[in-house]
C-alpha cells in the first residue's frame, strides 16, 4: 500500500482530500504546518509527498526544498497562483508536479493515482542503463551521470531526459508531459519548458547554448550528443 503526505493548514481540505486517496486504497498521512511535513519526510518513508505552497509556518516551497536536499520522493505543489515566475519558483525548488488552487478532486486523485504508478514501475525494473552520448541514466536507481559525474535531477526531470532518450527525435510539449504524468489531465505546456530549463542547469556545461538538451523550433525537445 503506498504512503502518502498531504500537508495544508485548511481542515476541509486536508480531509477532503484524505478521504478520496483512502477510497483510493492509499494510506495518508495529514499535517497543518510546514515544520510537522518537514519532520514527518525525514522520519518516515513515503512514496508521495503533496504540500500547499502557502503553509503558516514554513512555506511548502521551502519544505519541498529541504526534502529534496535528500530525498528523491516526488513532490507534488498546491498554488493558488500559476504565472510563469511561480511555477519557476516551484520546480527550482524541486517539485515534480503541481496543481491550481481550487481543485478538481478527481484531477488530483488521478495525478496521484499516475505518479504512485510510476513508483511501482520503477520499482519492478531491473538493472536498465540507458547511455547517450555522454549521458547516462540508470533507470532503477534514478540516477542521472555526465562525464561519469552523477547529478541530482527530479524524478520528474529524470522521466523528461529518459523519454527524450528513448526515440532520435524530437518530442513536443504535449507528449512530454503526458509522458512525465501519464495522464491526460497535465499541467500548462510552459511548465515543461520550466522543467527543461532546470534540467540543461543540471546537466549542459553551458545552459544558455545548450548541447544535450536541443530546442526543436515549432515543435519541441530532442536530445543531442548521439
Amino acid at each position: 500500500m503506498s504512503n502518502v503526505l498531504f500537508a495544508d493548514d485548511e481542515l476541509t481540505i486536508r480531509e477532503a482530500v484524505a478521504y478520496a486517496l483512502r477510497v483510493e486504497g492509499v494510506k495518508v498521512k495529514t499535517y497543518d504546518t510546514g515544520g510537522g511535513a518537514l519532520d514527518a519526510a525525514r522520519d518516515k518513508h513515503f512514496d508521495l509527498v503533496i504540500l500547499d505552497v502557502m503553509l503558516p509556518d514554513i512555506s511548502g516551497l521551502e519544505v519541498c526544498r529541504r526534502i529534496r536536499a535528500s530525498s528523491s520522493v516526488p513532490v507534488m505543489l498546491l498554488t493558488a497562483r500559476d504565472t510563469e515566475a511561480d511555477l519557476v519558483l516551484g520546480f527550482e525548488a524541486g517539485g515534480d508536479d503541481y496543481i491550481k488552487k481550487p481543485f478538481s478532486m478527481t484531477e488530483l486523485v488521478i495525478r496521484v493515482r499516475a505518479i504512485l504508478r510510476r513508483q511501482e514501475l520503477d520499482r519492478s525494473i531491473g538493472q536498465r542503463i540507458v547511455s547517450v552520448g555522454d549521458l547516462s541514466i540508470d533507470l532503477a536507481r534514478h540516477e542521472v551521470r555526465v562525464n561519469g559525474d552523477h547529478v541530482r535531477l527530479t524524478p520528474t526531470e529524470v522521466r523528461l531526459l529518459t523519454l527524450l532518450a528513448a526515440e532520435d527525435r524530437a518530442f513536443s510539449r504535449r507528449e512530454i508531459l503526458e509522458h512525465v504524468w501519464e495522464t491526460v489531465f497535465v499541467p500548462d505546456e510552459r511548465s515543461c519548458d520550466v522543467h527543461v530549463a532546470n534540467l540543461r542547469r543540471k546537466i549542459e556545461d553551458d545552459p544558455g547554448h545548450p548541447k544535450r538538451v536541443l530546442t526543436v523550433r515549432g515543435v519541441g525537445y530532442r536530445l543531442g550528443g548521439r
